[in-house]
């Protein structure tokens, strides 16, 4: 990754794949995404859908340009949960 911030092991494995797969501008973008989470938190959260699970409620934030990608992310200490296409 090409900065720093706060991702899970599955947000991690999750972008490792996208780095290395076929579409460079999906991950630049996916990584834009992230760095507004990091950078800006309460912008990105105003961008995002919030998800309730059974371990509390997590953001859902559109990747731009690249529908149906999403960042799913938490807002306590900002932290990337997981990227990956959802409706």
């Amino acid at each position: 990754m090409s900065f720093t911030g706060d991702y899970s092991e599955v947000a991690d494995a999750q972008l490792d794949k996208l780095e290395q797969g076929p579409d460079a501008e999906l991950y630049d973008a996916v990584l834009a995404a992230c760095e507004l989470v990091f950078a800006a938190p309460a912008v990105a959260q105003s961008y995002s859908a919030a998800v309730t699970t059974a371990s509390g409620i997590v953001l859902r934030l559109p990747v731009a340009g690249h529908p149906p990608y999403k960042v799913f992310w938490t807002s306590a200490r900002p932290r990337v949960e997981a990227v990956f296409p959802h409706p």
